[in-house]
């Protein structure tokens, strides 16, 4: 799914008010800043909680394509499924819980695999939950399908890397969303 410009994924006050949605005040994501500034932090971990606590927003664009494949869904940070049933393109509460609760379990099932996050870090950690899940040999199918259809022509895997830490700043973005019963409007 491409889309021209970037993804922002706004926190705002659910449900909407008359046609708009308002957007949450940045000072309900402050105490993010404070990760900022904690030392040994990764640069990109700082930045993205820099961004959340100055904003309410995240760039959503660099992590759809890594979100998509860890919740098994296409466009989910940009809300396609409302916005293709004629809604505006938000994710309610329960979708950021949703988000965040997939997050928090990669996050956590990455751990033995260190701080940086790769395409094969990834596929490490979704082997081994889809192969103690229940129907391991066709999830095990359906993932491998997923990873191949992220290579390009000559095989190789997406250049994307993350810290984890900032894929954990990521998931408190929403889970606090979901605990504070605020939505989401993907606005691109």
């Amino acid at each position: 799914m491409a889309h021209d410009k970037g993804l922002d994924n706004v926190a705002v006050h659910w449900p909407r008010t008359n046609r708009f949605y308002d957007p949450v005040a940045p000072a309900e994501f402050v105490d993010f800043g404070a990760v900022a500034d904690a030392p040994d932090i990764a640069a990109p971990t700082g930045a993205l909680a820099l961004h959340i606590a100055k904003t309410g927003t995240v760039r959503a664009t660099a992590y759809t394509e890594l979100v998509d494949l860890l919740l098994g869904l296409e466009g989910v940070l940009y809300a396609t499924d409302a916005a293709a049933e004629d809604e505006d393109p938000v994710i309610d509460p329960d979708g950021c819980a949703w988000i965040a609760g997939g997050l928090e379990r990669f996050v956590e099932g990455h751990q033995p695999y260190g701080d940086l996050v790769t395409f094969d870090t990834v596929s490490g950690v979704m082997r081994a939950a889809v192969g103690a899940g229940r129907l391991p040999e066709q999830q095990l199918r359906w993932l491998e399908q997923r990873l191949d259809s992220l290579r390009d022509e000559a095989g190789n895997p997406p250049h994307w890397t993350f810290a984890r830490t900032e894929l954990a700043i990521l998931a408190g973005f929403y889970r606090r969303c979901a605990d504070r019963g605020y939505a989401i409007f993907a606005d691109y």
